[in-house]
């Protein structure tokens, strides 16, 4: 459980997909995201656009912050360290994105028995995810129901409150009327 909540952890939604970074899936596979990209690369006719993208610089920016927050373990340090240190270690290409379907035919490509147990613990989690989705999308209409009856009761509300005022306002103006100084003469 706790390796498809690491999972979980770096499924991001980009484009409207669950994706995955080359670079996560590199460190899931413990393999180098540069092995990982050559064997992609090797094998390309096998990732369409749908299975697998790359990032735009306005894409990956958001995903920097998160990314080097969830390496540190301090989200109070993410505004800090935005370059890793070390020979190499610094993004020069912007990384690709796999969904689920470019993940599972990365199964193809990478034979090793990390990776196989790894493909299989990351499905697992997408289809965590997706019941999760379809569970929440229930309790969406729920709530959108209930929204709109609140807002229903709010006008009608509203209109009580009105007729309320208007009757206040009319006996404060009666009142005022039967309080007023009387002039002439006095019995």
């Amino acid at each position: 459980m706790q390796l498809i909540q690491n999972i979980q952890s770096r499924i991001y939604e980009i484009r409207g997909e669950r994706v995955m970074l080359d670079r996560d899936l590199a460190t899931l596979y413990e393999t180098e995201t540069k092995r990982l990209n050559q064997a992609v690369k090797r094998n390309i006719n096998r990732f369409p656009p749908d299975f697998m993208f790359q990032l735009t610089k306005a894409e990956f920016e958001p995903l920097r912050s998160q990314i080097v927050t969830l390496e540190t373990g301090d989200s109070s340090r993410s505004q800090f360290a935005t370059l890793k240190t070390g020979r190499g270690k610094n993004n020069k290409y912007l990384p690709f994105a796999f969904t689920e379907h470019g993940i599972t035919m990365l199964s193809a490509i990478l034979n090793t028995g990390i990776a196989i147990q790894m493909n299989i613990a990351i499905i697992r989690a997408f289809i965590e995810m997706r019941r999760y989705a379809i569970v929440h999308t229930d309790w969406k209409a729920q709530i959108d129901k209930l929204r709109d009856c609140v807002a229903s009761h709010d006008a009608q509300l509203n209109q009580i409150y009105d007729a309320l005022e208007n009757l206040l306002d009319e006996r404060a103006e009666h009142k005022k009327w039967d309080d007023r100084e009387r002039i002439g003469f006095k019995q």
